[in-house]
């Protein structure tokens, strides 16, 4: 069988809120939350996208802020309850490989044969949510850390 690259792709905001929320539980040990410069300063990210997409991750009660002198971001709930499938979500709405509509199941597609490319489609959404949903904020900082083994494909 014939391996293929299907192309299916994190978005680039999905990837920053990732990244942002890394950051803050890998520093979560300082003092107090991290405002937004900081956060960008270490993670290399745009500060006006960063604090959009912090933004999002506030609405989604992944993320908490202060206002004031000492003020800034810090996680909402502990990191090991923070899966990567809610971050991506929460930024980029829900992790499909495409929109595409339902396919027909009852034998009524009359497309082609469309309606079977779709299933096959929305199982390729679900493995990719599935995965995503395996590694937790905590699990991505021990890798980090070298605490923990880098993620491998299984052939």
């Amino acid at each position: 069988m014939l391996a293929y690259d299907i192309g299916v792709r994190i978005s680039t905001r999905g990837d920053y809120a990732c990244r942002a929320l890394l950051s803050l539980r890998l520093h979560q040990k300082d003092e107090g939350p991290t405002s937004v410069r900081d956060i960008a300063a270490r993670t290399a990210l745009p500060q006006p996208y960063l604090e959009q997409i912090l933004l999002a991750l506030k609405g989604a009660g992944l993320v908490k802020s202060k206002r004031g002198v000492g003020g800034g971001y810090e996680l909402a709930r502990l990191a090991s309850e923070i899966h990567l499938s809610e971050i991506i979500s929460a930024v980029d709405g829900p992790i499909s490989v495409g929109d595409f509509g339902e396919p027909h199941t009852d034998g009524s597609c009359d497309h082609d044969g469309q309606c079977v490319l779709l299933a096959v489609w929305h199982l390729a959404s679900d493995y990719m949510r599935e995965h995503l949903t395996k590694y937790t904020l905590e699990d991505i900082a021990a890798i980090s850390n070298g605490e923990a083994s880098w993620p491998i494909a299984k052939k």
